[in-house]
């Protein structure tokens, strides 16, 4: 918008003609004195309205093109001295460092009967102004404690935060100039090292708006080559379309010149600037002594004189005065500055009044915005409706993210696995020492991607535990015992309860781990549900509709929402654990009929076979690696599956699956050996698996003929010694040679059932019905009747904080006083564009 502004840049060259001819009669009369009357009167209008126009701007923190222009340079390069020239007067303004800390915006207005300076200052945040100043020795205070106090409220060394100055004199120009800190190379003492840094920066923001003119000083006596700051400014206005360099301090450079081509080169200065910048060259008075206004402007024009006749006159054939002379002398750079200014803002008043009328639509549509709120804050109703909306829309976004969404964009909102592993304050998988990455880890996801990718770490984390070792201890504890009492199934029975022991030690963790995961995916959704509203309503053509379901204002209520919320999605998750627990529970338990499936099974026929093959597949068999690291993976096989082992590897996806099942499978169809006891019924059979495929009826006319052979193979497993029963070192029939590593092969794969009954029948269906279920279908059911079903006492208190409405009609009031100041300067700037 502040592109606009300016349509074209002007010429720096001023009018050779009319300012060589006003060398002559100087001292330098205003330059709009002696002109037509009416364009002066013309002239003095617009820039009021400006002036106007600009303290809104700075009181209410408004971006407006104004044109302004930018006085920078280093320290001591003369800018003090040069805005006191242009005022007419001094105000002592290097005593107190003025521009140093904050930029000082002066607002000089030529009024004829103010035969003395009157000053005032815009108050802090307002567009209003003080009581006039006479003193100078005031107006330097005010500077002083104003920018101290503001710098110690900010705890800055350095503000951008304007002080705003206006300056009624009748001998000074209609004349806006921003006075900005001036560069330094190091901080002052007790200053923060940063604060030259800081200055710099500063100063290049307040320059950079190309609407903005630019008033650069440097000292005669630093040579081009050598200058500081001259890089800085090129940086700001790489061509010097817009700046304005003003050499100072020139006398102190004369005594240098003895012939006319030195005079000239220095004076042209191309090969640094380039033929179409040309500087001008200004002395003032040296003598800081107290000495009256008219006294003090009467030796501003005496050093012009001096250092024209010492260039004509002490300098051999003189000098270029065609050429150079309407850029020697500060009367010359006063009336440049101020028909610059004139111009700029005479080509800047239709694009000025076009962005008054864009910021008084805009404004009076906050103002009736923010008046209805005040308003609904009474209204129970509209409120009422307006949160159902809000919370609705919510629900919407949040199934919407579920079901998948590329909105908003995953770059910026999603995470990879790493990240929701730290966010969520959860870790790695308890238990499992191998590093768990599953496809798409390093890809950002939401929603109900990052729910599924979840879900398959899970399962991977889950295959990647092996039945913890057994010691000695704990195989005799359970095995001897029933021998003891008598147990008819001891192997069996003890491998079953190792690993049943081993699935509630291992799983339950990592079942308790992936409910938290998912928990955190899914209340992550709602910080992406509140984006898709907003965006939703920014396009949303129906403002009724918008307004609606417009909550921003209402922190209360939000804040409860979200609470709502997380509430629900923390409740999910605790009856997830309780039903996963419960299916644990359950498939651990002594009676459940897992750990000997394949014995039942192998007695039933062929047709058992097809249904024990259920979820066979590997734990990535249908998850898709869509992240850079998959290529390569399955270029040779040409299959999407995952965890496909490299060649020469056994062909095992996850432990505990896979070849090793099979030949424990083999394994285990071995005759177990067994302690028959007298209280147990005859066909109480445990541990015995049969090839054959006999029905029940054949299953039971055998079973007398295993129990002998298990008997005898028993007694001789478990034979005295020593007056005590010890595990034999002998064989029982089994590969392994005893009784201890049959009991630990046997229970790894009674684990590995375990797991695998769990996870596929039960586990993953369940968090799935358990999470994304009732978000779809409760949500926002729940979350109406915890947010909805109160009374209007209670359902107020979520709005109408204490002094809430005192700080909505405070935002009212000021907008109020905004709309009526931008309303008058519209009406300024419309009789001026009539004018012209």
């Amino acid at each position: 918008m502040a592109t606009n502004a300016i349509h074209s840049t002007p010429v720096k060259t001023p009018n050779q003609k009319s300012n060589s001819s006003s060398i002559s009669r100087r001292p330098q009369s205003n330059a709009m004195d002696s002109s037509n009357p009416s364009s002066t009167s013309e002239f003095r209008s617009r820039f009021e309205a400006y002036n106007r126009l600009q303290a809104a701007a700075v009181a209410f923190g408004e971006k407006l093109p104004i044109p302004e222009i930018v006085a920078l340079g280093g320290q001591s390069d003369g800018k003090s001295s040069l805005l006191e020239a242009l005022l007419g007067f001094r105000f002592n303004v290097r005593e107190v460092e003025m521009g140093t800390r904050r930029p000082l915006i002066l607002q000089m207005v030529h009024d004829p009967s103010a035969s003395d300076p009157r000053c005032r200052f815009q108050e802090e945040d307002s567009e209003e102004y003080g009581s006039p100043i006479v003193s100078a020795t005031t107006v330097a205070d005010i500077i002083k404690h104003r920018t101290e106090a503001h710098l110690k409220k900010t705890r800055t060394a350095v503000s951008p935060k304007p002080i705003v100055m206006r300056a009624e004199y009748a001998h000074c120009p209609n004349l806006t100039i921003i006075d900005t800190p001036g560069f330094v190379l190091k901080a002052k003492k007790g200053e923060p090292e940063t604060t030259p840094d800081e200055i710099l920066s500063m100063v290049k923001s307040l320059a950079s708006p190309p609407h903005r003119i630019l008033l650069f000083l440097q000292q005669s006596s630093v040579e081009w080559c050598s200058s500081l700051w001259l890089d800085a400014i090129r940086d700001i206005d790489p061509t010097f379309k817009r700046t304005i360099i003003v050499v100072s301090k020139f006398d102190n450079r004369l005594k240098e010149f003895s012939d006319r081509w030195e005079v000239d080169r220095y004076l042209s200065a191309s090969g640094y600037l380039g033929d179409n910048t040309h500087p001008f060259f200004v002395a003032l008075p040296k003598d800081r002594g107290t000495v009256s206004n008219d006294e003090f402007r009467r030796q501003i024009s005496q050093v012009d004189v001096e250092v024209l006749r010492h260039l004509r006159e002490s300098v051999n054939g003189g000098f270029n005065e065609d050429k150079f002379g309407p850029f020697i002398g500060f009367g010359c750079l006063r009336t440049y500055l101020e028909s610059e200014l004139q111009k700029r803002y005479k080509e800047a008043t239709p694009t000025t009044l076009a962005l008054l009328e864009q910021r008084c639509g805009e404004v009076t549509t906050e103002l009736t915005h923010l008046e209805s709120k005040l308003q609904a804050t009474s209204d129970v109703a509209y409120l009422r409706r307006s949160a159902m909306e809000h919370a609705a829309s919510i629900c919407r976004h949040v199934g919407a993210l579920i079901d998948g969404a590329a909105d908003p964009a995953p770059e910026q909102w999603g995470k990879t696995t790493a990240e929701e592993q730290l966010e969520s304050g959860v870790g790695s998988w308890p238990g499992v020492t191998a590093d768990v990455k599953p496809p798409n880890s390093t890809l950002k996801l939401y929603g109900g991607a990052a729910f599924e990718r979840v879900i398959h770490e899970f399962r991977c984390a889950t295959y990647s535990i092996e039945c913890p070792t057994v010691s000695r201890e704990k195989v005799a504890n359970i095995l001897l015992a029933h021998a003891g009492r008598g147990g008819g199934g001891g192997l069996t029975e003890a491998a079953a309860e190792i690993a049943r022991a081993a699935a509630r030690s291992w799983l339950s963790p990592l079942l308790d781990t992936a409910c938290d995961r998912l928990a955190f995916v899914l209340i992550n959704l709602f910080d992406l549900s509140v984006e898709r509203t907003h965006s939703h309503d920014l396009n949303c053509m129906d403002l009724d509709a918008r307004k609606c379901g417009d909550m921003a204002g209402y922190i209360g209520f939000r804040a409860s929402l979200r609470r709502s919320y997380n509430h629900f999605i923390h409740d999910l998750g605790k009856k997830c654990k309780q039903l996963i627990r419960h299916h644990l529970d359950s498939v651990t338990s002594p009676y459940s009929q897992v750990c000997y499936e394949n014995d039942f099974l192998g007695g039933l026929g062929p047709g058992a076979t097809s249904m024990y093959k259920f979820n066979q597949s590997p734990a990535s068999s249908f998850f898709l690696e869509l992240s850079d690291g998959a290529m390569g993976q399955d270029e040779t096989t040409g299959e999407d599956q995952e965890n496909i082992p490299p060649k020469g590897q056994q062909q095992q996806t996850t432990p505990g699956k896979g070849t090793e099942t099979k030949d424990a499978l083999r394994e285990s169809q071995l005759t177990v050996p067994e302690t028959p006891s007298p209280d147990q019924p005859s066909d109480a059979i445990y541990g015995a698996k049969k090839k054959d495929n006999g029905n029940c009826g054949e299953i039971a006319g055998r079973k007398r003929q295993a129990r002998i052979s298990a008997s005898s193979r028993n007694a001789d497993n478990l034979r005295p010694q020593n007056g005590s029963l010890v595990f034999s070192n002998g064989g029982t029939g089994s590969r392994s040679g005893s009784a201890y590593s049959e009991i630990c092969f046997s229970a790894a794969q009674h684990f590995a059932r375990i797991r695998e009954v769990l996870i596929e029948r039960s586990v993953l269906s369940t968090l799935n019905a358990g999470f994304l279920t009732p978000c779809r279908d409760r949500l926002v059911v729940e979350l109406s009747l915890d947010l909805f079903a109160v009374n209007d006492e209670k359902f107020m208190d979520m709005f109408v904080a204490p002094s809430a409405i005192d700080i909505l009609q405070n935002e009212c009031q000021s907008l109020r006083k905004r709309q009526k100041i931008l309303h008058s300067c519209l009406t300024e700037f419309k009789n001026i564009a009539r004018v012209l």
